[in-house]
């Protein structure tokens, strides 16, 4: 007997599409989020008036619908009308300014790049990108390791409307002042789902990932209650997903708490994966954290220490707070004997 004729002659699957438990499935309807989509699509209006947009610093805890919601604006205006150039730029795929370029040179359809200088690219945007309004997003917009790219968008570019994604709303602060002058973006704050709002998410993506009837009541509600308290749709996907993976694995017609239980002990290494978008030495302080999760922080920083770490504890305390906007860790306020004091512990750690 061969080790795949199981599978190739048997025609039932529990996953019957996996797209949707995809992170960067863009679903027809986004729930949820009905406000800040209009308020998105708002801030494009004048671009079909001759005026430029308004600019937006879109900002909120990762795997909370940022990202997806933004798309389904994109596509539904790309649906709509050809009168607009839309880019949609991932900086973390795309961290320089030259990079940028490089992305919205191949978005535009100009593909003749090799061997041009970043002020060769500058030039030929500039004509290319002024014979119709343009979108620009940003996402991820904290992983570029410099911002020329958005001077010259501000400066050169005539009707335009800038949004830049990020987990952390403090990078504003930290922005060179001639591009925030320039910038004046508003804020849109994407909050955190509450349980039931998570569950609907889950549920919708269950309906079109899995055969009717697949799980058990007990199981999804398992894989809801954890994703409501990790804050991450992500999570909950991942779950989903492997889930149903190991149910297929066993050869069973039910997924079940087991096949959940079994996910969940894979979660902290999906929860670790995430770290690589993080600064090198903020990525110093998840691992400290990672290996002692739970402690106070001033306990952490003297591990920091210990281990020829050189920032001061100001500083210190700025990573860990990153740490708690990216939902690596959360941070519990406690008050004893000797003061208030933070409990630092990794996201998915308890199960």
């Amino acid at each position: 007997m061969g080790l795949f004729d199981d599978m190739l002659n048997s025609d039932e699957s529990l996953i019957i599409d996996d797209n949707p438990l995809d992170y960067e499935f863009v679903p027809k309807m986004i729930q949820y989020r009905e406000d800040e989509q209009f308020h998105v699509a708002n801030s494009f209006k004048p671009l079909f008036h001759g005026r430029s947009g308004r600019n937006l610093l879109v900002y909120g805890p990762p795997g909370i619908g940022k990202s997806v919601a933004i798309r389904n604006v994109l596509n539904e205006l790309e649906s709509e009308t050809d009168n607009v150039n839309v880019f949609f730029i991932n900086c973390w795929q795309h961290n320089t300014t030259y990079k940028i370029l490089i992305e919205i040179s191949n978005l535009f359809g100009y593909h003749f790049t090799q061997n041009k200088k970043t002020i060769d690219l500058y030039k030929l945007l500039e004509i290319k990108l002024n014979t119709k309004p343009c979108i620009f997003v940003f996402d991820e917009i904290d992983r570029t390791t410099d911002i020329d790219f958005l001077y010259f968008i501000l400066e050169k570019i005539l009707h335009k409307s800038i949004v830049l994604i990020t987990n952390y709303p403090s990078w504003l602060n930290d922005l060179d002042e001639r591009i925030k002058s320039r910038l004046m973006a508003g804020l849109l704050e994407f909050k955190e789902y509450d349980f039931k709002e998570t569950e609907g998410i889950l549920q919708d993506r269950m309906g079109h990932a899995f055969s009717v009837g697949s799980w058990e009541e007990d199981a999804f509600k398992l894989v809801a209650k954890k994703t409501s308290e990790i804050n991450d749709i992500r999570t909950g996907l991942f779950l989903l997903k492997e889930s149903g993976l190991n149910a297929e694995e066993k050869g069973s017609r039910k997924i079940t708490s087991l096949n959940v239980a079994s996910a969940l002990n894979k979660l902290e290494n999906f929860t670790i994966k995430k770290a690589d978008s993080l600064d090198e030495e903020t990525r110093k302080v998840f691992e400290i954290v990672r290996a002692n999760s739970g402690s106070k922080i001033g306990d952490l920083f003297k591990l920091y220490t210990d281990d020829g770490g050189s920032s001061s504890y100001k500083t210190f305390q700025r990573r860990i707070s990153k740490l708690g906007e990216g939902k690596f860790a959360s941070l519990t306020k406690q008050t004893g004997k000797g003061g208030n004091t933070t409990i630092v512990e990794l996201v998915g750690k308890k199960q």
